[in-house]
């Protein structure tokens, strides 16, 4: 890709098929849909490649080297074994669909009221929505059913009243049991961890997908030589975590703060912004650019080496 200066937001899946596009143009790249990794082959201690599950059965492929970015319920991170340190989380998320209402626009600012609250993400045709409710209360939301889900939807956004109408099932909501985790050690031999497969992020923000594409890049910039002369060693494997680790722990942090912060509205308080950060940010409205370039760029931004451009 080009020198672009900017950010832009676009769905993760949009992402996965340019990559995917742009792989196969790649003589030695494979696309194994609807498979998944089941487990981990080993010979003598070490990873040599993965067991898998796909349409035709079950498989195995073999690899110098295998990198787990299976994301925050990994398979593979659990067969190696590696140890992570978890972080309490005091939310969790349910995903739906609403039809658009016409030209209707939303900013992504969250829509909050007591106990809950919302983000609405526009997609092509369709808005996304992520509500915001109390850790462990999937059970009780879905026993109360969609009628009563309807209604807190649709005090959070009016103007979408008859969207919210459109949803019929509890079946169509999404739950999302939010984890926040690092790994201590993000490889064993054969074997690299990336994504939230080594550092599970919370959904504040969206930023698990950035630290996800970042880890890759830096992966790869640091391991092509080594794979080129079949010589990667626990070193180079480390100084990807080494790379990586001071963003990752600096934008975990960050999503703590905010989490924090939903406590209160989450035990039912009257969501209104404390009084001297509502002065703070009229008085420095050039401010709203940091969490912006925060979440759009990040801590430590990777540049694609050289070898990756086109």
């Amino acid at each position: 890709m080009g020198a672009v200066r900017g950010a832009a937001a676009l769905p993760q899946w949009d992402l996965l098929n340019l990559l995917a596009d742009a792989a196969s143009e790649e003589p030695t790249f494979t696309l194994r849909m609807k498979t998944e990794a089941t487990g981990l082959l080993r010979e003598g201690g070490r990873v040599t490649g993965v067991r898998y599950q796909g349409p035709d059965g079950p498989g195995e492929l073999k690899a110098e080297l295998t990198v787990g970015c299976d994301g925050r319920w990994s398979t593979v991170r659990r067969s190696a074994g590696l140890q992570s340190v978890e972080f309490p989380a005091n939310f969790d998320v349910w995903w739906f669909s609403l039809p658009r209402d016409g030209d209707q626009e939303f900013s992504f600012l969250p829509r909050v009221g007591p106990g809950k609250a919302l983000g609405v993400i526009p997609r092509e045709g369709y808005n996304q929505i992520a509500y915001i409710g109390a850790k462990g209360t999937d059970a009780q939301l879905r026993a109360k059913g969609i009628e009563a889900f309807r209604d807190d939807v649709a005090a959070l956004i009016p103007e979408s009243a008859a969207a919210v109408a459109t949803l019929k099932s509890m079946d169509e909501i999404k739950h999302l049991d939010v984890r926040v985790d690092r790994l201590r050690r993000w490889h064993t031999d054969g074997l690299l961890c990336i994504g939230d497969a080594a550092h599970a992020m919370s959904p504040l923000g969206g930023m698990g997908i950035n630290l996800a594409v970042q880890d890759a890049v830096a992966a790869a910039t640091i391991l092509a030589e080594p794979l080129r002369q079949h010589r990667v060693t626990d070193r180079d494997l480390a100084a990807v975590r080494r790379r990586r680790l001071f963003p990752t722990a600096v934008t975990q942090g960050v999503q703590r703060f905010l989490q924090r912060g939903l406590g209160p509205l989450l035990r039912g308080a009257n969501p209104t912004p404390p009084a001297a950060f509502l002065t703070v940010m009229q008085r420095l409205a050039w401010l709203s650019f940091l969490p912006a370039y925060f979440i759009g760029v990040g801590v430590r931004p990777e540049r694609a080496p050289a070898f990756a451009r086109r």
